[in-house]
C-alpha cells in the first residue's frame, strides 16, 4: 500500500510536470498552424504509456538507483573500508581511494549507456549521416567520456581542489578542440555533453557525490558534494571530438599513404 500511495503521487507529479508541454503543442498545432492533429488516437495511447513509463521509471529511481548509489558510494568511503578498523582519520589520502575511482567510473559509463537521451541522439546522428555516424560508437565514445569525467570529479572530492579550475582546463580544451575538430561533429559533440545529465545519470552521479563529501574526513556535502554532474556534461564533448579528430587523422595518414604507394 505504500508503494501505491508513493506512486501515485509520483503519477500525480509527472502528470502535472508534462501538462505545460501538451498545452504547448496542442495550442501551436490548433491555434496558429490551425490543423487538426493527426493521428490522435495513437498520439493519446502514446502519451498514457510515455507518463505512465516516467513515472515508473522515478518512482525506480527513489525507491532503488538512488538508495543503491549512495550505499555504495557511503561503504566504499567509509574510514574503516579505507583506512582499516579504529584508525582516526582527519585527512583525506586520495591514494587510498582506488575503488571509489573505478566505481565511479563504472557509473558513470552504465548510466550513460542507459541513458534514453543519448539513445535518441545517437539515433538520429546515425540517421542524419547515412550511417557514417555509428549509434554504439557514438555511445561507447560519450559513455567513455562521463566515465573519466566522473572519476576525476569523486577525486576532486576527495582531494579537495577547488572545482574551477577542473572546469577552466577542461573547457580550454574544449576551446582548442572546437578549432582544429572536423566541423561536422562539433554541433553533436557539444550535444553529446548535454544528453548525458539526463534521468539516467543524474539520480545516481548526484547520489555518488553526495554520498562520497559525507564520508571522506573533512569534506562538506554542502560544499563538496556536487559538481559532478559538470564533468559529466564536460568531458564527452572533449572525448567526441579528440574521437573525430584521431579518425580523421588516422583517414588522412592512410590517404598519403596509398598516395605514396601508387607513385612508387
Amino acid at each position: 500500500m505504500d508503494f501505491i500511495y508513493d506512486f501515485s503521487k509520483i503519477l500525480i507529479a509527472t502528470c502535472r510536470d508534462v501538462l505545460p508541454i501538451i498545452i504547448l503543442i496542442v495550442s501551436f498545432q490548433l491555434l496558429v498552424l490551425r490543423q487538426p492533429i493527426p493521428h490522435l488516437r495513437r498520439l493519446i495511447v502514446g502519451g498514457v504509456y510515455v507518463v505512465i513509463g516516467l513515472a515508473l521509471f522515478l518512482a525506480g529511481l527513489e525507491k532503488a538507483l538512488f538508495p543503491l548509489g549512495n550505499i555504495m558510494a557511503t561503504q566504499l568511503s567509509d574510514p574503516a573500508f579505507i583506512y582499516g578498523p579504529g584508525e582516526i582519520v582527519t585527512q583525506a589520502d586520495w591514494t587510498k581511494y582506488g575503488w571509489v575511482y573505478l566505481f565511479a567510473a563504472m557509473i558513470g559509463f552504465a548510466t550513460t549507456i542507459a541513458e534514453p537521451s543519448l539513445i535518441a541522439v545517437a539515433f538520429k546522428a546515425n540517421e542524419v549521416s547515412a550511417g557514417t555516424i555509428k549509434q554504439w560508437g557514438l555511445r561507447i565514445t560519450v559513455a567513455i567520456g562521463v566515465a573519466f569525467g566522473i572519476s576525476l570529479g569523486t577525486f576532486r572530492i576527495v582531494t579537495g581542489t577547488p572545482l574551477y579550475m577542473y572546469i577552466l582546463v577542461g573547457y580550454m580544451i574544449v576551446i582548442v578542440q572546437t578549432i582544429f575538430a572536423p566541423k561536422n561533429i562539433i554541433a553533436l559533440a557539444y550535444d553529446s555533453g548535454g544528453v548525458t545529465t539526463s534521468t539516467v545519470t543524474v539520480p545516481l552521479v548526484a547520489a555518488l557525490g553526495l554520498g562520497l563529501s559525507a564520508t571522506v574526513p573533512g569534506r562538506n556535502p554542502a560544499l563538496d558534494g556536487f559538481g559532478l554532474i559538470a564533468f559529466a556534461s564536460l568531458f564527452p564533448i572533449i572525448a567526441v571530438m579528440g574521437y573525430a579528430q584521431l579518425m580523421n587523422w588516422s583517414t588522412q595518414r592512410k590517404i598519403k599513404y596509398m598516395e605514396k604507394k601508387n607513385a612508387l
